[in-house]
């Protein structure tokens, strides 16, 4: 069986992505606000590149963890998300 291709963007994305761009692809993927569109739009990451990414980076269990959690969650994804669901911003990030 043949693999399919990757996306040469994304690719391209995944090898630019250093030890701390991926822990924070990690952070954002863990949180419920955080879209997997977000991901895509400030890494390049799409959705499969992500899991892909969790895949690798985390335990077997501590993945088999988040994905039962992101499944068919409607705030990973804007396009389903309920218009109350704002953006949100952690406390400890910096606050403009």
């Amino acid at each position: 069986m043949k693999a399919a291709r990757k996306p040469q963007a994304a690719q391209a994305a995944r090898a630019a992505l250093d030890a701390a761009d991926i822990s924070r692809v990690i952070e954002m993927a863990w949180e419920d606000r955080t879209s997997f569109d977000a991901i895509e739009q400030q890494f390049g990451l799409n959705e499969a590149a992500v899991i892909a990414l969790m895949r690798r980076e985390l335990k077997r269990s501590s993945f088999k963890m988040w994905r039962e959690r992101v499944t068919g969650r409607a705030t990973k994804h804007d396009a389903l998300r309920s218009p109350e669901v704002t953006r949100h911003r952690a406390s400890h990030t910096r606050q403009a």
